[in-house]
């Protein structure tokens, strides 16, 4: 089974209500593939939610940056899944390693959310990926693995999950992991929920590389058989985002 390309463009703590109206602007009047394609989900901050589901071409979809690990309530600053859902937004990311490092969220606590999320029909982009020293050391699959494992402990149908395979050390530092090691980890992480969960999730279920992803690299690594799009930071908020999304043509031809 062919698995559709998938572009998520995550514009973290950024913007302010012009700049966000020029970014959709920009991506309102890009040519990409269309929507059979690649899928392209952007992520704007929450207050920016509804404006950009408003303004933004009807191919393209919105997702939250995160949600509440459960039913909402007496959780001050937080946005539960219903909500989202009430809004209309389809899609959410949760387990950044920015909330994983940060916010000190564990495996366990984002599987939670993984699986609270689908039950309120949110499709999500989880998140996984180690850090720079557990590369070193030479535990990459170890670390993605339990990662996984977490999740796949709290739900039976991936249908609507995208793993996005995010090297924390390369996310934002303009360092990216060569073609070759985002294919090893991504073969490595097919070959273990094959094992683990079942050969048709293996199939099926996407993972998108993300962590300094640009205009110059995106064509290349694309081109890797087990690579299924992307979740883009910085470059997300720039015009060659479109550059990033017209990568998926490789996988076309």
């Amino acid at each position: 089974m062919a698995r559709k390309f998938f572009v998520g463009g995550n514009w973290k703590c950024n913007g302010t209500t012009e700049e966000v109206k020029k970014i959709v602007t920009t991506l309102n009047e890009a040519t990409v593939p269309g929507a059979d394609v690649v899928e392209v989900v952007v992520s704007p901050p929450y207050v920016f939610l509804p404006l950009v589901k408003d303004i933004l071409r009807p191919d393209f979809h919105v997702a939250a940056q995160n949600s509440w690990v459960r039913k909402g309530g007496a959780f001050t600053g937080e946005i539960s899944a219903e909500i989202l859902v009430n809004l209309g937004v389809p899609w959410v990311i949760l387990g950044h390693s920015e909330r994983r490092q940060l916010l000190n969220e564990s495996n366990e606590f984002v599987a939670d959310k993984v699986a609270y999320a689908l039950s309120q029909g949110l499709k999500v982009i989880a998140c996984i990926g180690e850090t720079l020293e557990q590369r070193e050391a030479g535990i990459t699959l170890n670390v993605v693995a339990e990662q996984t494992k977490a999740i796949a402990a709290k739900i039976t149908n991936w249908d609507n999950v995208v793993l996005a395979y995010e090297p924390v050390w390369a996310i934002g530092t303009g360092k990216v992991a060569s073609p070759a090691q985002a294919q090893e980890v991504h073969a490595d992480l097919r070959k273990w929920i094959h094992e683990n969960v079942s050969a048709d999730v293996a199939e099926s279920v996407r993972i998108i590389y993300g962590g300094s992803v640009n205009g110059g690299n995106s064509k290349e690594l694309a081109g890797q058989p087990d690579l299924d799009g992307f979740l883009v930071g910085g470059a997300s908020l720039k015009p060659e985002f479109v550059d990033i999304i017209n990568s998926a043509t490789v996988k076309k031809n």
